[in-house]
Formats: C-alpha cells, structure tokens, sequence
C-alpha cells in the first residue's frame, strides 16, 4: 500500500501536464517497506540505514523533550521521518534537515504548532552545547542569521516533500489510547499497562507503526510487556498470574483476535522488532537513554561525536534475557498469513515520480474505492 497515482487526463500516468490523482494509504506490508528502503538507501548496508534511523530518532526525541512537545509529537515526527524515507533517497538529504521538517510538520498535525525558527534554535543547542553556554539570553543563541534563514527555506523545502508524502492528510491515531483502553479491558495491572506504554513510545523507532495500525501496535506491545514480566518474575511475585494469563492469551489464537481485530502472528512480528531494539540498547548502553529523559551531550563533546552518539530507548533487561525470550518465542510461533493490499499494483503506486515536481495538477484524495475490502480485516473499524 502507497500512493497511488492515478491519471485523470487520459493520458500516460507519468505525464506531468495532465492532471493526476494520488492516493493515500496509511500502511504498508512489511515486504513493501524493505523493498522501498532498500532503493532508497543507496550504498548503505542495512546496518546502516538502521543505525541512521535510530540517529534521526534520537535527534526528535532531544529536540522535542527541549522543546516540551508531548509525546505524540515527537511520535508522530519519527514516523513521518521514516515514510519520508521510503519514497527519498538518504544520500540526497540531510537527516538534519528532514527530521525538523519531520518535527514541524507534527506539530501542525497535533497543533502543537512552534515556529521553524523555534524548532532550529532548539535543535542548535541540541547539536552545539557550547552555544547554549554561551547564550546570554535564554532561547537567543547566536547564529549568523544568514545560516537561520538558509536552514528555515530547507527545513519548508522538506516539509512540501513530506505533506506530499502522506498527501497532505492530517488524520492521524496513536497506538497510546489503545494501551490504556485495552490494559483496562484485559485487566493488565497499571505497572504492566505503563510499561507497554512505553514501548508503544519505544515502537516509532522502528518502522511498524508504518506496517501495522495502531491498535495492533498497542495489543503487542501489552503482549510483549506481559511476556518481558516473566523475565524478572517468580510464581510467588505480585500480579504473576494476571501477567502470564495475558501472555498465554496473547499468544494464542483465541476470541480475543475477533474482539480486537488483530491477530497472533502480527503481535509476534511487533514484538520481535522491539525485542531487537532492546538488544541492541543492550548491547550498547554507552548510547543508551530514556526516551522520557533524552542524552544532555557534555559541552567538550564535538559535533561529530554527537551525531555519533544516537541514544536508544532504555531497556531493563539483558540482552541474553532479551535473546533467549526472542528464540522461545520463535519455537512457539505462528505462521504469518498474507496481509491484503486491495488489489493494489505497488510497483506502479509507490512510484514517487511526481513527488516534489510543479508541472501539471496533483489532486490528493484519501480512501480510495478498494479501501473498503481493507476494513473486513477490521483494522479501520475501531
């Protein structure tokens, strides 16, 4: 699922004096986001691009917390940073400059509207300490003008791209209320419920809130909470059975999967990326900080090692607790049914050939006519 590019002019769709139509469809399958990051991502190995995202994640989350954005904000950036690399090349932009544009397009979405040149004051004392030190007046650092100025034009150059992206549609829902509705319906405890709360935080580091709807993101994150409770649980600690009930429950196939229109195999995949997440904030607590509490960079740190230095969510277990929980899940996992697109032609949708251009007139649209064969699989009707 992409956009879709239809041409209402009757002729070519890549024509670009005709008018053309585009569609916006909210997710994609997990084998369409690999195959649109892997021709975005040039020469970088896949470690790489995963290391880049986790250091444009990092960026929002100190920039935003500066800021007080609440987290829906920050959330909302990080996604909009990934899907903006799905139809862009890496090499052809700066993460500087997309994960503000990312930043400040959210912000218009969640109308927690800040100016771009509050945005990028902020975001140069994130990338240079020395000049909060500095700064006589709180807020004022002193940068040449001209460099403001040339950066606020880039910053609204990406931001056209990124509305583009998602077709200028400023519906949007958080997995966030989801946590808490169905932590309430399943009786989760309330540290249990905070805990997968925060993974739903953790999750936009990833790239699943593109792949899956946010309920569904919610659901596995409660399951994989309940799941890491048994890490650090002994049968006779508190709330043992309640956590190991929503586990057993998750885990299997079950009446919960009408009730919540999602399935087992999904909560699975979920899971499986933020369990690899965690083992890698692991397997390098150097770069390790709470998303709540994001890295204050030491003023003799110098923008290289800043940029170096992409702080992960925090994780509270070992990584050998956190591999060994990943191979008894895969032992015990569910085969993954095939996700529906509609019929949709993706080579031919996700082609960004008219992104960014002026010739011709673009209509965007949102749900199109085959969406509708979407909704019996119940992601769109809660």
């Amino acid at each position: 699922m992409a956009m879709q590019q239809q041409n209402i002019a009757g002729g070519s769709p890549t024509h670009f004096g005709a008018a053309n139509i585009r569609w916006y469809y909210p997710y994609f399958t997990p084998d369409q986001v690999r195959e649109l990051s892997e021709k975005q991502r040039g020469k970088l190995s896949v470690t790489q691009e995963e290391k880049a995202r986790h250091q444009a994640c990092g960026f929002i989350e100190a920039v935003g917390a500066k800021i007080g954005f609440p987290r829906k904000t920050i959330a909302t950036a990080q996604n909009l940073y990934h899907r903006f690399h799905l139809f862009f090349p890496r090499k052809d932009f700066s993460y500087y400059d997309v994960t503000m544009a990312a930043l400040y397009v959210s912000t218009k979405l969640h109308d927690t509207l800040k100016k771009p040149r509050e945005i990028l004051m902020v975001a140069y004392g994130v990338r240079n300490p020395e000049l909060v030190a500095k700064s006589k007046v709180a807020g004022e650092l002193d940068v040449d003008p001209n460099k403001v100025e040339q950066d606020r034009q880039r910053l609204l150059g990406v931001e056209r791209l990124i509305l583009e992206t998602i077709c200028f549609n400023f519906k949007g829902r958080m997995p966030f209320p989801y946590v808490i509705k169905f932590g309430h319906s399943l009786q989760a405890t309330k540290r249990l419920t905070k805990m997968a709360w925060r993974l739903a935080s953790d999750s936009f580091w990833t790239v699943i809130n593109l792949e899956y709807p946010p309920h569904v993101v919610a659901l596995a994150c409660i399951y994989l909470t309940a799941l890491l409770s048994t890490l650090d649980q002994t049968a006779d600690s508190p709330n043992f059975e309640t956590n190991q009930r929503i586990a057993m429950t998750l885990g299997n196939h079950g009446a919960w999967e009408h009730q919540f229109k999602a399935n087992v195999s999904d909560l699975e995949e979920i899971a499986h990326a933020i369990i690899d997440l965690l083992i890698q904030a692991a397997q390098n607590p150097l770069s390790n900080t709470s998303p709540s509490t994001p890295s204050s960079p030491h003023p003799s740190r110098t923008q290289h090692s800043l940029h170096q230095q992409a702080p992960l969510p925090q994780a509270p277990y070992t990584s050998d607790q956190l591999i060994k929980l990943k191979i008894a899940m895969r032992e015990t996992e569910h085969t993954q049914g095939p996700r529906s697109t509609g019929g949709v032609d993706f080579q031919k949708e996700t082609n960004p050939a008219m992104l960014g251009r002026n010739e011709g007139t673009v209509r965007f649209a949102f749900e199109p006519s085959w969406y509708d064969k979407l909704k019996t699989d119940g992601w769109e009707n809660q």
